[in-house]
């Protein structure tokens, strides 16, 4: 009955890992020359549009990190902000749409 166990513990860390090692390989940042090109066609919508949205919902926050990526074939602008009460927040929008995506404590 033990080795059951380990086996089975084992498989649960492996499947972890192949999801962690997943969720890294389905994300990718994007370079600012690849930022501006889709900027410039018209894909995404600007930084600082999607920067004011997220600075509207913490009114006084400070940014941290902005970053462009693609996920899923999803172009997502992750902003990382310190609120005002010192409590950081990672926001994800849409960067064709400008829908916000998550909001949640960092």
């Amino acid at each position: 009955m033990k080795v059951f166990c380990l086996n089975r513990r084992a498989s649960s860390r492996m499947a972890l890992a192949f999801l962690a090692f997943c969720s890294v390989v389905m994300a990718r940042d994007l370079d600012q020359d690849e930022a501006l090109r889709l900027r410039q066609q018209g894909v995404i919508l600007p930084l600082g549009q999607m920067l004011q949205q997220a600075l509207d919902r913490y009114p006084g926050a400070k940014l941290l990190e902005a970053e462009l990526e693609e996920k899923h074939g999803v172009y997502i602008y992750e902003v990382e902000l310190l609120t005002t009460e010192g409590v950081v927040r990672e926001l994800d929008l849409d960067a064709t749409t400008g829908q916000l995506l998550k909001d949640k404590e960092d």
